[in-house]
This record gives structure tokens, C-alpha cells and sequence, in this order.
């Protein structure tokens, strides 16, 4: 049990310095560099991916050694996606959601363009726990 929280504690570390690394990366390549956001954003989500890649089979996960690194890599970029489309859907359907009900209640009404930001919160829950389900299963070595 204590290796397991051990596990989730570097999990949450490595993800809060990602999630940095992509942030600041995409906003420095967009404001900085004039680089259109679309292509900032998947440049420098790329590389938070990689850079997540490599502290998870090092400091978080006792990644198998033995495991063919492209094979593995391809692999936690493919649940990686996944865990991103899980973000935009649920950022999509609970930002429309919620929006929507406090537009209802008319003391809330001003405040359902910070919807998304309440919504974040939630699909970012639920995306690390599924990163790290599915990275403890097809990452560690059993």
C-alpha cells in the first residue's frame, strides 16, 4: 500500500510539471514566437508527452526493462490520446451541461461563462486517474 501512494504522489508530480511544461510551451511559442495556437498547442503537447513518458518508466512506475521501448512508447502515446479525448469530451458535454443549468438559476447566470473552468477541474480528475490505471497496467512490469 505504501509503495502505491508513493506511486500516485510521483504520479501527481510528474503530471502538475507536464501540464507546466505544455502550458508554458504552448504559450511561448504562440505569444513569443507568433506560431499559430493550434500548432503550439500540439507541438508543445508533444513534448510534454515525452517528457512524461520518461519520468514515468524512471521515477514513477518500475517499468519492465526488458520491453521493447518503441513498442512501449507508442503505446503510452496512444493512451495518451485516448485520456485527451476523454478530456475534450467531457469538457465539451459538462461545460455545455453546466453552463446551461446555471443560465437557469438567475443568480447564476453571470457566471456560467466560468463553466469550463469548474468542468477542467473534474475532467482533469478523472483523466489522471485513468492515466494511471492504464499506465500502472500496461507500463510497470507484472
Amino acid at each position: 500500500m505504501k509503495k502505491l501512494i508513493g506511486q500516485i504522489i510521483k504520479f501527481g508530480a510528474v503530471g502538475f510539471l507536464c501540464f507546466f511544461i505544455d502550458y508554458f510551451i504552448m504559450v511561448g511559442l504562440t505569444e513569443l514566437a507568433g506560431v499559430p495556437s493550434l500548432i503550439s498547442s500540439g507541438c508543445s503537447y508533444t513534448i510534454s508527452t515525452v517528457v512524461n513518458y520518461i519520468l514515468s518508466v524512471t521515477v514513477v512506475f518500475d517499468a519492465d526493462k526488458e520491453a521493447n521501448k518503441a513498442a512501449q512508447f507508442t503505446l503510452f502515446v496512444i493512451l495518451s490520446l485516448i485520456g485527451l479525448g476523454i478530456n475534450q469530451l467531457m469538457m465539451w458535454g459538462g461545460t455545455s451541461w453546466l453552463a446551461g443549468l446555471m443560465e437557469q438559476n438567475a443568480k447564476l447566470a453571470s457566471l456560467s461563462r466560468y463553466a469550463y473552468m469548474i468542468v477542467k477541474i473534474f475532467a482533469t480528475a478523472v483523466v489522471m486517474v485513468y492515466n494511471f490505471i492504464t499506465r500502472k497496467i500496461f507500463i510497470e512490469k507484472h
